[in-house]
């Protein structure tokens, strides 16, 4: 059996790991960004167009280096507009159309994000706190 010797075993990731390389992404925040520029730009309506440009700029963040900062601020702002779309009722018939199935997809993607930006913000560690140790 030589053979295996060389060969490594794949590990197995728990759902607390998955959902937290999930929040370290820089792609999810700007897939929420586009799908609610998608839904609000035409007609324009001015209050959800506030969150883009704070999720592009987590995703930017993100990719400075400032991985637990950046999938905070995602978590956050992804409840946000989470709370905020799920008080505007829809009728049933409208839930089915190109309109309703962006808006649950967007719900969904921020449900998510939520969960894996703020796993990743209470477990990750900071760059100053890593060198004190």
């Amino acid at each position: 059996m030589a053979g295996t010797d060389s060969t490594v075993e794949a590990t197995k990731q728990t759902f607390v790991q998955k959902f937290r390389a999930w929040g370290e992404n820089p792609f999810p925040p700007t897939l929420l960004a586009t799908l609610i520029t998608a839904q609000y730009m035409r007609p324009f309506q001015a209050v959800p167009m506030f969150f883009p440009p704070v999720l592009l700029f987590t995703s930017y963040a993100n990719l400075q280096g400032f991985k637990t900062d950046g999938a905070g601020i995602s978590a956050a702002w992804s409840g946000l507009y989470l709370l905020l779309a799920g008080r505007r009722k829809q009728p049933f018939m409208k839930k089915w159309g190109a309109r309703g199935i962006t808006r649950g997809a967007t719900m969904g993607l921020c449900l998510v994000n939520m969960v894996g930006g703020g796993l990743a913000y209470t477990m990750g560690k900071r760059e100053d706190e890593e060198d004190d140790e």
